[in-house]
């Protein structure tokens, strides 16, 4: 799907996508809890989709409706010996330690860059306890055969905390006490403050020491529990940008006293020099001019595609740090924005861990392409505010993995589409 973007002005409400990340973690769990339990506010991305089936594939019975599952969990146990994440990082690395208290050979699949998105925090844990595992020249697929054992897993936090998410969320299960010891400085914090909260309420309980270590009882047991998902900061932050931009497009849904990551889009948007403003469940920004600014990705990094758009258009040079990850996503998110932002006029430096750009008052149109990203289409859409031309993205339907809808929320919005 290709789609061609005529520069217009936005203006009016949106409620904000349900967290894809709190919609992964609280499936798992009520997968996991003997019981049924209603999750309530879902949007059927492929991501979510991945980690529906992969619950099936392990036991849970789920039912689908139009925005909420219905879901019936159960021991683990094989009912497939296939698993497909299709492009969905949190869903192969949350899934590959609670498919090991099966005990049973399974393969895991995946589609694109997944394939190659890195495992070895996983590899060597198989080496330490002696789990079988054969893969190809790629990490996917991946054959497991072993079983879960109690013990101290040592693990680096400055990969992703999904390998960390994963066995917090299987040790509790074993039938003894497990401590996971974190190796390296622990980056994206915020993601391992949503697994704890919703461990807790599914029952679960895990010490946090300073994210150093993490101490986690054995022969614990999921309690069913009903769960509204709340609105996604990282979906949020598209439309925060396009306001920095010169939209007027008013947030719903959103929770301010969440534990998301991304919501350091908020101080990240107030280092750019937006205003912003929280009243009745509605956030609303305001703005006279965009600053430039150093921004620090180490615990945000799905922040970086929106936030480089706001940065090519800020006045002056902005820096951004601690991004190395934003590499081993769904694409190279540091080189595919260089490439995309400069064929638009902007003008972008790279380094192994950040960039430097160069802020400019207007973009040109043009031709660009999504790498297969979902937030990279999202992005280059809300640059079109600053534009003196169309703007065409193709292989635009990458917005299907996280905010299938998202077009068509920009349209009623204002903005101006048509597709080719």
């Amino acid at each position: 799907m290709n789609v061609r973007i005529t520069p217009s002005k936005l203006s009016g409400n949106v409620i904000i996508p349900p967290s894809k990340s709190l919609s992964h973690r609280a499936i798992i769990a009520a997968s996991l809890a003997e019981g049924k339990s209603i999750i309530s506010n879902i949007m059927y991305s492929k991501d979510i989709k991945a980690t529906i089936n992969a619950m099936r594939a392990i036991g849970a019975d789920i039912i689908e409706y139009d925005n909420y599952l219905e879901i019936t969990g159960s021991k683990v146990k094989r009912v497939s010996d296939v698993i497909d994440a299709n492009e969905s990082g949190s869903t192969i690395r949350f899934m590959i330690p609670i498919a090991l208290l099966t005990g049973e050979k399974i393969t895991f699949q995946g589609k694109n860059n997944l394939c190659k998105r890195p495992l070895d925090p996983f590899l060597e844990i198989f080496d330490k306890f002696g789990i079988k595992y054969s893969k190809g020249e790629d990490y996917l697929p991946l054959e497991v055969e072993g079983k879960l054992v109690p013990g101290e897993y040592d693990i680096r936090g400055d990969i992703s905390s999904q390998f960390i998410t994963g066995l917090l969320f299987s040790l509790p299960l074993l039938d003894g006490d497990s401590v996971i010891n974190i190796t390296t400085n622990m980056e994206s914090k915020g993601y391992i403050d949503l697994t704890i909260d919703i461990l807790k309420l599914f029952g679960i309980e895990i010490k946090n020491d300073n994210y150093e270590k993490f101490y986690i009882k054995g022969n614990q047991k999921y309690k069913p529990h009903d769960y509204m998902v709340e609105g996604d900061f990282s979906q949020a932050a598209f439309f925060l940008v396009a306001d920095m931009l010169g939209a007027d497009i008013k947030l719903k849904a959103m929770n301010m006293d969440s534990h998301q990551g991304d919501k350091k889009i908020l101080a990240d948007i107030t280092d750019f020099g937006g205003e912003i403003k929280f009243d009745n469940d509605t956030l609303t920004l305001k703005n006279s001019s965009i600053n430039n600014a150093i921004v620090d990705f180490s615990q945000s990094p799905d922040l970086g595609p929106a936030l480089t758009v706001l940065a090519s258009l800020a006045n002056g040079t902005s820096k951004f740090i601690n991004a190395s990850r934003l590499r081993i996503k769904e694409c190279d998110r540091i080189t595919s924005m260089k490439e995309e932002l400069e064929k638009l006029g902007g003008a972008i430096d790279e380094f192994p861990d950040g960039m430097i750009i160069y802020g400019a008052d207007k973009l040109h149109g043009g031709v660009v392409d999504s790498h297969n990203d979902h937030r990279v289409v999202m992005s280059l859409a809300m640059a079109t505010l600053k534009m003196d031309g169309d703007l065409v993205i193709t292989n635009a339907e990458a917005i299907n993995k996280s905010f299938p809808n998202f077009f068509e929320i920009f349209e009623s919005l204002g903005g101006k589409i048509s597709y080719e």
